[in-house]
């Protein structure tokens, strides 16, 4: 198993608007798209990079979803880091091999929980 790349970071902020200003008229990036999911529950402004990875900006629709609730306990701040592999399938048996503990590997996202990997939580991704 082989992390091939860093694929995208997600950031999570307490308001969408001040983070875009962030990282639009800061940092200097430009803003592709904002999006809304119901189903994570969550807002989302894309930055795409010129290598081809992006940068997510997320903030909580409400309190109690898992954005939220990681903002109330660990504040603002990354969020997720989201991996590159080249055979998910393969990559999620040598994992377990080792004892690291995954989140919905049974779904299409796969996530290495941040207990075992240093308080991050860790997409893993592979290109179709």
């Amino acid at each position: 198993m082989t992390f091939k790349g860093v694929h995208h970071l997600v950031i999570r902020v307490k308001d969408l608007q001040t983070g875009i200003e962030t990282w639009r008229d800061k940092f200097g990036l430009t803003l592709d798209r904002t999006t809304e999911s119901q189903t994570l529950g969550i807002k989302q402004a894309i930055f795409n990079l010129e290598n081809g990875g992006f940068i997510e900006i997320v903030a909580p629709l409400s309190d109690d979803s898992v954005v939220g609730k990681a903002i109330e306990s660990r504040g603002e701040g990354l969020h997720t880091i989201s991996m590159e592999v080249e055979d998910l399938k393969q990559t999620v048996e040598e994992l377990e091999k080792k004892g690291v503990k995954l989140i919905g590997k049974e779904e299409p996202q796969v996530y290495i929980h941040p207990k075992s990997a240093n308080g991050i939580l860790v997409q893993l991704y592979q290109k179709t």
